[in-house]
């Protein structure tokens, strides 16, 4: 290696650091390839090509340097990405020199343990699905039932964190045992409307965060990245569904008891009392920064108001595209403000409470389909609900972008 290329590899080995922990965080690769090619300048280099994919990150100085590639360490909590983007900020205003910015990323993000237990973090699994159900059913033995599968879901969680190889079973296993437990509760005529007992419980464990990452990359023009996620996304939602069908079969289920129905009336306090638990057991869960807790909870509740008054008049489908797009322009909105957290960290809360709601919802929008006892139109009419929550999701990522400079870091 050139002697050139020698008094660079300081500064490239904290740009692939910086770059890895920042894809590990969820962070989308358009905007960790744009951020590291702003940061360059400020390190000393003149020119970088990099490329960021889901699971990897390419980075080259110069033309005649060997391109350094480096796989992705295990995913970062909320806190300690909103930890590295000051550090991003501090070096790209240069009141950080590269190896100040080495240490601190050693310990002050990866060196910070989190500020509560795992068992602690595991068990906001249990006001997620308490919360979703009181969304969805809030009837007495269902919200012991989901409380109940949380504790499960707590379980698996804790396991697959001791046990990485069984991560690929997590999907299915959690949504046979959890749909078991729930369908044998119907058959014993103990409760109604089982499957949105079952979604509530299990929407901890569905693949919000990288549905959001992969729209964002995909409403960017990075097709790969995008496409690779939501492919992988698009298997753990098959997996999930295959789980509830073989519980079905176990039990001896018909498909008219997996019908999307609400038998017991919500009131408002209940919907509030829901959206407050969720977003508890998120921020507990997810290790939201302390400081972005207000904004995390003005967003969740402005797409909770948008989405269940919108749906209410007009049904799921557009109470979920109003959900969505109203958490996106408050998150958007919320991260222009001094010291305010990016638009991915408000925003994915709002998305995990947004998904489940709209399926509270569903039953307005299944009359337009016909009666909507159906599978069938069940799931048509869920598609249509999920699609316009894409659609929301994708305006609001675009708007992001646009509100954000170039070398920010936006979602």
């Amino acid at each position: 290696m050139h002697e050139a290329d020698e008094s660079t590899v300081p500064a490239q080995e904290l740009l692939v650091t910086i770059g890895t922990g920042l894809l590990a965080g969820g962070i989308s690769s358009v905007d960790v390839e744009d951020a590291l090619t702003g940061l360059a300048p400020a390190v000393g280099l003149k020119s970088i090509n990099v490329a960021a994919l889901p699971k990897g990150l390419f980075l080259t100085v110069g033309s005649s340097s060997a391109t350094r590639f480096e796989r992705i360490g295990a995913d970062l909590r909320f806190d300690q990405t909103a930890k590295l983007l000051d550090i991003v900020d501090a070096l790209r205003a240069r009141r950080l020199g590269i190896e100040a910015a080495s240490r601190m990323i050693e310990s002050e993000v990866y060196g910070t343990p989190p500020r509560w237990p795992a068992w602690l973090t595991y068990l906001g699994a249990l006001p997620i699905g308490i919360g979703l159900c009181l969304l969805l059913e809030p009837g007495l033995v269902n919200l012991a039932f989901a409380a109940f599968g949380s504790l499960i879901v707590a379980g698996a969680l804790a396991l697959n964190a001791k046990h990485p190889s069984l991560g690929p079973l997590l999907p299915v296993a959690s949504a046979f045992i959890i749909s078991v437990i729930v369908l044998a509760g119907y058959r014993l005529d103990w409760l109604e409307s089982p499957l949105r007992t079952i979604v509530a419980t299990l929407a901890l464990l569905l693949p919000g965060s990288a549905v959001v990452t992969g729209l964002t990359e995909i409403s960017a023009g990075a097709l790969s990245a995008g496409s690779s996620r939501l492919v992988s996304s698009s298997v753990q939602l098959a997996m999930f569904i295959a789980g509830v069908a073989g519980a079905a079969v176990v039990t001896g289920t018909g498909a008219e008891a997996l019908a999307n129905s609400q038998l017991t009336d919500s009131t408002w306090w209940l919907s509030a009392l829901g959206v407050a638990a969720a977003t508890l057991g998120l921020i507990i869960y997810l290790h939201t920064p302390l400081e972005h807790t207000v904004p995390i909870v003005l967003t969740i509740a402005a797409a909770a108001l948008a989405q269940l008054g919108i749906g209410a008049e007009f049904g799921a489908a557009i109470g979920g595209l109003a959900g969505a797009l109203t958490a996106s322009l408050v998150a958007v909105v919320l991260s222009r403000l001094p010291k305010g957290p990016i638009w991915r960290i408000s925003f994915v809360p709002a998305f995990l409470v947004v998904a489940p709601g709209s399926f509270g919802l569903l039953n307005a929008s299944q009359i337009e389909f016909g009666d909507g006892s159906g599978v069938a139109g069940s799931m048509l009419a869920a598609g249509a609900t999920f699609f316009t929550i894409a659609i929301g999701t994708v305006i609001g990522s675009a708007i992001a972008h646009v509100a954000e400079p170039k070398d920010e870091i936006v979602a």
